[in-house]
């Protein structure tokens, strides 16, 4: 048992933090943190955590305890409280959830609770964060620059990116002083 889980447990009295479920309890990281903390992370039952990353999967049934989580104390919860209120098109008791202006956009990483439009194209990272013109993002792996004599380096940042308007896979960047284009799976979004 890793260090973070045993602290969610102590923090949940051992309890998944949505549904109060006592059995089968992992750890789950908000999009667009990687890493386990207890400011970024919940703990959760696996068939919960497994409808989060799968959304076809969702069994409303499976989240009636949002409308206690959305209360809880810990701000991981309220994150992920939000974007499942969200995801199950749950407006009433949405609205009644208050989340100052850092921790909503926080919620909106993912792109939860925003206005669908099937031809809109969304670009979004290697976590699923969503990318807009202006972000920063690193780079995840060593990529070789087509016509360029250069590999940009794993690690390396990218700021004031521009997303390509037709292709959702593909944004614009300077890497070492050249343009280049980047596919949008080999990037993290920065804060």
């Amino acid at each position: 048992m890793s260090v973070i889980e045993r602290k969610l447990k102590d923090r949940s009295e051992s309890k998944c933090e949505i549904s109060g479920a006592e059995l089968d309890l992992v750890v789950y990281t908000l999009p667009p943190y990687t890493e386990e903390s207890l400011a970024h992370s919940v703990l959760l039952t696996k068939q919960l955590k497994d409808q989060v990353e799968n959304p076809d999967t969702m069994n409303p049934n499976d989240w009636r305890g949002l409308s206690d989580s959305m209360w809880n104390e810990n701000l991981p919860v309220q994150i992920l409280s939000w974007r499942m209120l969200a995801r199950l098109k749950n407006i009433d008791t949405l609205e009644m959830m208050y989340l100052d202006e850092e921790a909503l956009e926080w919620a909106k990483a993912t792109g939860e609770g925003e206005e669908e439009d099937e031809n809109k194209i969304v670009h979004k990272d290697s976590n699923g964060a969503i990318l807009k013109d202006g972000d920063s993002v690193v780079l995840i792996k060593d990529l070789d620059v087509k016509g360029a004599t250069f590999t940009a380096k794993r690690g390396a940042a990218v700021h004031n990116i521009k997303v390509v308007w037709d292709d959702a896979n593909l944004i614009e960047g300077r890497v070492e002083n050249q343009h280049i284009y980047i596919l949008t799976q080999y990037v993290k979004k920065t804060k």
